[in-house]
């Protein structure tokens, strides 16, 4: 058969599963039957039918965790073969097929032979921790502890840094505990949760990374970054516009750094860079991925990621 299946976004939360060509791969493309593609947090608002998007989506569209294996090469493709197992940068991968070139591929680690691993957001974690700069010795403060967080937290760990978690969820308190967290604090009380840290950093934290793109979460990340500190954006702030005191950062002196990255060069870096750690057990993202759905369940799978139940912290929909 030359079709597969593809989900399709029609708004207001629905989505359908159907019959699409299957893709060629143009040259320099290669093309992969994909094992999977993680849900992400960014097509909440695709899920859920904001006005300024257009329906029906593209089928597959706006997949862009995938992962799977190579079933057709594209002219002028070297150095890649039918059965590789890879994770791809592309934006349709909630179907069975996608394509993409060979300067958005990754090779998976050999640890991740039979296991999911959808590359994209690990890339991202990468990308955030250079840009983070956390040295041995700072004091680290991670806000929000989601998937990305409790990446963030292996890292710094394993880096030597003395390591703050703060989150309202106690199931994540636990997860950052596991990741290597010194210290646990729940924003159920934003001001109490502010003082903790400064007591515990005497003063506040060199490092700060917000990951869980809120405004009452950005607000945290402000009140506990040190004089001369860095201010780590990772949090993906969809919802709205947000206020930040410009007076309490231009008095700290504090670096805000934005760690969304569009440049795909630095992207793909991200991706190898991802794979690379997770092969060395720099990083071990398999815990936490929480919860796995069919494809003709994805519906169910966004139900779960904008509910965010106990025990969640990262969804995939396998095709």
């Amino acid at each position: 058969m030359n079709t597969m299946r593809s989900a399709v976004f029609d708004g207001d939360g629905r989505i359908h599963v159907e019959r699409t060509s299957r893709p060629q791969p143009s040259s320099g493309e290669v093309r992969v039957r994909l094992q999977g593609c993680g849900v992400c947090a960014s097509n909440l608002p695709v899920w859920a039918g904001r006005p300024w998007f257009r329906y029906p989506f593209e089928p597959g569209a706006p997949g862009h965790e995938g992962w799977g294996e190579i079933d057709e090469v594209g002219d002028g493709v070297d150095g890649w073969h039918v059965g590789d197992r890879v994770a791809l940068l592309s934006g349709r991968a909630y179907a069975e097929y996608d394509v993409a070139g060979v300067d958005s591929l990754a090779r998976l680690p050999s640890n991740a032979a039979t296991r999911p691993l959808p590359g994209e957001p690990l890339a991202c974690a990468m990308n955030i921790w250079r840009r983070s700069d956390i040295r041995v010795g700072h004091v680290v403060a991670i806000v929000g502890v989601g998937f990305i967080g409790a990446l963030m937290i292996q890292l710094a760990h394993r880096a030597g840094a003395r390591v703050i978690a703060l989150s309202r969820r106690p199931f994540a308190l636990d997860v950052a505990r596991a990741c290597g967290a010194d210290e646990v604090l729940s924003t159920e009380d934003v001001h109490a949760g502010i003082g903790a840290v400064k007591e515990l950093s005497v003063g506040g934290c060199a490092r700060v990374i917000e990951a869980a793109g809120e405004q009452a979460t950005l607000d945290i990340a402000s009140g506990i970054s040190a004089e001369g500190g860095r201010l780590i954006i990772a949090g993906y702030h969809q919802d709205g516009p947000r206020q930040v005191d410009m007076q309490q950062w231009n008095w700290r002196g504090l670096d805000v750094i934005n760690a969304h990255e569009r440049d795909p060069v630095v992207a793909l870096r991200g991706l190898r860079e991802a794979m690379d750690a997770v092969e060395r057990g720099a990083i071990d993202p398999f815990p936490l991925l929480t919860h796995r759905f069919p494809l003709d369940r994805i519906g169910d799978a966004f139900h779960t990621l904008s509910t965010r139940p106990d025990g969640f912290l990262k969804a995939m929909v396998l095709a």
